[in-house]
């Protein structure tokens, strides 16, 4: 069975681990509202995707 040699440091460990954080989602604002959305989906608060009403908008 492989035993590594040296104890891995600190700096090495976070070095290699340095790409696996996440990071937050893209959010783009809706021309029409002007609410938050997700790039390249239907706005959920008005419904509109590329100036078409794509879907009914909620009764508030």
């Amino acid at each position: 069975m492989a035993v590594p040699k040296k104890k891995t440091s600190k700096s090495r460990k976070n070095m290699r681990r340095a790409h696996d954080f996440l990071t937050p989602p893209n959010v783009s604002v809706c021309p029409q509202c002007k609410a938050p959305k997700l790039p390249h989906r239907v706005c959920p608060s008005c419904g509109m995707y590329k100036g078409k009403e794509v879907i009914q908008a909620k009764d508030l």
